[in-house]
């Protein structure tokens, strides 16, 4: 353990720094996160690993509550007779009655601290610049330990960033990084550890194995997420039901239910591939525009709010055919869609079903998901998955979507294989008779087009 490098997060009470070691350990249940001051009681660790390898503990301490009185009594120790420096009077205070009874909670913090490699001094950049910011700051430094400081919340719109950046350069501390621990940068923690590899050389090593393991987990999870959105697109598509004429409502709203409770199985996978847990999103309740998921997939006007356009060709010839409003339903059913099709003078795409939709001529009915909804889908789930990229762990508000830029998936022609898919009812976990695993026909070519449709994510 002798490479291991030890931090010590310290600072006022309440001013993060337990969310910030929540952040850095993508672990939102790490420690007691509130408003309340006074939260963290108890030094609690955690440790970073490569292969196997540990190459950082972090260690979260209590809030300095009393720094002016406890400077105060550190100038008075020795008497005036013996003149200490800073490590030798934070011994001797260690030592003293004092740091088990009045100043027991700062006694824990620079024990701590003078037990470690260096100190993140965590600082609430919404705060004014007070006295008692510079009396823990010079109580901290008589530790002997490099101090950096990390200026949280600087996305709020109080935070004073440029005053606490000239009140540090005054007591010369000309090194600091700005990471708010709810909306953290893309590259926050690349920049937090770069800047300790300038405090400590001998860390340097570590750091920079430890930067290389982080994005390469940061791509890991991207390709990861894209994955398992694609694999909700090819199983929505894939679906379809034979429908008698007289069970059409029951057999529609019952499809739908199911598309509902399969993008929020994506949602839950993708809650827990970013470290986020199940409570923080639902595909019932996040925000989309003025209205909510669960309620607005097959809802006409979030589709026209979000540009997903179902008019002309096969779409247009499909709601005419089955005499019902395709932007309302957001299925398609068969024989109505060919039927419509060649109305809407959309016969090469009408073809393009093959002849399963044919052969419904003699009365069959197949219900399927609509190219709309598909759009919709991918639209809101890679929204989904780009909010969590940009999310701290220590969040507590509810998941805010990203504006979303208009694309491929908002109008035109679905990505190829999504139109492969719908000939392969085989692919689709939603259709009866479906078997996971190495025997299922078309596992390969299922495969093939998850990764096509990845790609285009």
């Amino acid at each position: 353990m002798a490479d291991t490098l030890r931090l010590a997060v310290v600072g006022h009470t309440n001013v993060g720094k337990t969310s910030l070691l929540r952040t850095l350990t993508r672990d939102p249940g790490f420690g007691e996160v509130s408003h309340r001051p006074g939260t963290t009681r108890h030094v609690e660790g955690a440790r970073l690993s490569v292969d196997g390898q540990a190459l950082l503990e972090l260690y979260d301490t209590p809030g300095l509550e009393d720094a002016v009185a406890l400077l105060e009594y550190l100038d008075r120790l020795g008497n005036g007779h013996v003149r200490l420096d800073g490590p030798a009077r934070i011994e001797a205070f260690l030592g003293s009655a004092e740091a088990r009874q009045r100043f027991e909670q700062e006694a824990k913090v620079v024990r701590q601290l003078s037990a470690s490699d260096a100190g993140l001094y965590v600082i609430d950049a919404r705060e004014p610049i007070l006295a008692k910011y510079r009396d823990e700051l010079q109580i901290l430094a008589s530790c002997g330990k490099p101090l950096l400081p990390v200026l949280n919340f600087v996305s709020a719109p109080a935070a004073r960033r440029e005053a606490w950046q000239a009140a540090l350069a005054r007591l010369g501390l000309h090194a600091l990084v700005a990471f708010d621990t709810v909306a953290p940068p893309q590259d926050g923690e690349r920049r937090l550890y770069e800047s300790l590899a300038l405090l400590i050389e001998r860390a340097r090593p570590g750091l920079e194995r430890l930067i290389e393991d982080l994005e390469q987990q940061r791509q890991q999870r991207l390709a990861a997420g894209r994955a398992l959105i694609a694999e909700l697109l090819i199983d929505c598509a894939a679906c379809r039901r034979a429908v008698a004429p007289d069970a059409r409502a029951v057999e529609v709203e019952a499809l739908r239910a199911q598309v509902r409770q399969r993008e929020q199985a994506c949602v839950s996978e993708l809650l827990a591939l970013f470290g986020f847990r199940p409570g923080d999103a639902e595909a019932a309740s996040l925000p989309l525009l003025d209205g909510r998921w669960g309620d607005d997939l097959f809802n006409p006007e979030t589709l026209r709010q979000l540009g997903v356009k179902v008019g002309g060709g096969l779409a247009a010839g499909a709601a005419a055919g089955a005499g019902i409003d395709l932007l309302a339903g957001g299925l398609t059913l068969g024989l109505a869609t060919l039927a419509g099709a060649v109305a809407g003078g959309a016969l090469q795409t009408a073809r393009g079903y093959g002849g399963r939709l044919l052969g419904k001529w003699r009365g069959e009915q197949l219900l399927s998901v609509d190219d709309a909804v598909l759009r919709l889908l991918a639209l809101r789930q890679n929204a989904l998955m780009q909010a969590l990229v940009r999310r701290g762990h220590a969040a507590q508000d509810s998941v805010q979507l990203p504006e979303q830029d208009p694309g491929q998936w908002r109008e035109g022609r679905l990505p190829s294989a999504l139109k492969r898919a719908r000939a392969h009812p085989e692919w689709s976990s939603l259709n009866p008779g479906w078997r996971r695993g190495r025997g299922f026909p078309g596992r390969d070519e299922r495969a093939q087009a998850m990764a096509e449709v990845a790609a285009e994510l």
